[in-house]
């Protein structure tokens, strides 16, 4: 997934293993020492004299040649570091492998190879408190992490990841729905819950309930969304069809909003592009341009994928809403029942079988007092 993707996440090293950081440091290290030993291979070959010119060009070019490969392995080290995708071990194994180029850049170049030392840097293992000291590192960057995006979106990771997945959704169907920007007005004055139809033409009204007057809408392409079923209709009692967003309207409607470069210029376009899709299932002309004059519906793997995130203030008042019914689907309050308050004496028992004072039933609905007593 392109840039739309989830934000990478840390890489988690395993008890024993080196730290991410630590092999990075050791690889881009390891990468210093083959470009200067390719550096002083190549000082040696213009010091040279003509008898030992070949022989140091060779070495020149070997020293060359590993120094370019270990700076290779640790960008891949560093970068690997930060891919979710990657399995944790993918630095420790760039890491040795610009080492062992790094020693072999220092072989051809005939110098001291100091670079073996940093083996023992990758060998060592983690104590126990250096882990868990690296542990807590790793999640308190993870928090402030997860706290700046939730700042920044206003959504936890899960709607961030679904928000991202719906910008791919938007990029790869939008185009094929063969609209225009007039579309989306049409689908947002029918959301706005004032969009009607009456005697052949569309309007937005000026407010909710009054089904007269108000701004024309576009009559042809309000008729081809409703008859593409991207648009409901409810009758009024004086005949007025009332237009809104079916679900999968509202799902395109979306996705048009989250990528508007695939929406075209004019209507011609979105009529050109639109037979262009259907030109070769119909081999009458006539058949192909009644085809195109119609709006195709949104592909059903968009409709099943589509998800619209919800921010942690609606996630809050949703949870809230969700606690109210669930207390009234438990019983409530019970009707004609004072705010319970501490019992002043013993409590005293209704006789079974007669009625509650508050419901008139045998039976109470908490908090009522004398079901309380009994």
């Amino acid at each position: 997934m392109p840039e739309n993707a989830p934000a990478a996440r840390l890489q988690v090293a395993h008890a024993g293993n080196p730290s991410p950081r630590t092999c990075i440091q050791v690889a881009r290290q390891a990468a210093i020492l083959a470009v200067t030993a390719a550096d002083d291979a190549m000082t040696a070959v213009c010091r040279s004299r003509s008898g030992a010119a070949a022989h140091l060009e060779a070495a020149m070019h070997a020293a060359q040649k590993e120094a370019v490969e270990a700076e290779g392995h640790a960008d891949r080290a560093e970068q690997y570091a930060d891919d979710p995708t990657m399995p944790s071990s993918a630095p420790l194994y760039y890491a040795r492998a610009a080492v062992d180029h790094a020693v072999r850049a220092q072989s051809a170049a005939g110098v001291e190879t100091t670079a073996a030392d940093l083996r023992a840097e990758l060998e060592r293992k983690l104590t126990a408190a250096e882990y868990a000291e690296w542990e807590s590192e790793r999640r308190r960057e993870e928090d402030e992490q997860e706290a700046e995006e939730r700042a920044a979106t206003g959504m936890d990771a899960d709607n961030r990841d679904q928000a991202a997945r719906n910008r791919y959704l938007a990029e790869g169907h939008v185009a094929g729905l063969g609209w225009t920007a007039g579309h989306v007005r049409v689908l947002e004055a029918a959301e706005s819950g004032r969009l009607y139809w009456c005697d052949g033409r569309a309007r937005q009204a000026a407010r909710c309930g009054v089904w007269n007057g108000g701004r024309r809408i576009s009559r042809e392409r309000t008729e081809a969304l409703f008859a593409a079923r991207f648009l409901l209709a409810v009758r009024q009692d004086d005949g007025t069809r009332v237009l809104t967003p079916s679900p999968m309207g509202q799902a395109a409607l979306e996705l048009a909003r989250l990528h508007p470069a695939g929406l075209h210029d004019s209507d011609q376009a979105a009529y050109e592009a639109r037979f262009a899709r259907v030109r070769r299932r119909h081999k009458r002309r006539d058949d192909q341009k009644a085809a195109a004059r119609v709006l195709p519906p949104l592909d059903s793997s968009a409709r099943k994928l589509y998800r619209k995130p919800v921010t942690i203030t609606g996630q809050q008042a949703r949870a809230e809403r969700d606690a109210v019914d669930r207390w009234e689907s438990e019983g409530g309050c019970c009707p004609g029942a004072d705010t319970p308050r501490p019992a002043s004496g013993p409590p005293r028992a209704r006789p079974f079988g007669s009625s509650c004072p508050c419901t008139g039933t045998r039976q109470c609905s908490p908090p009522c007092g004398d079901a309380r007593g009994r």
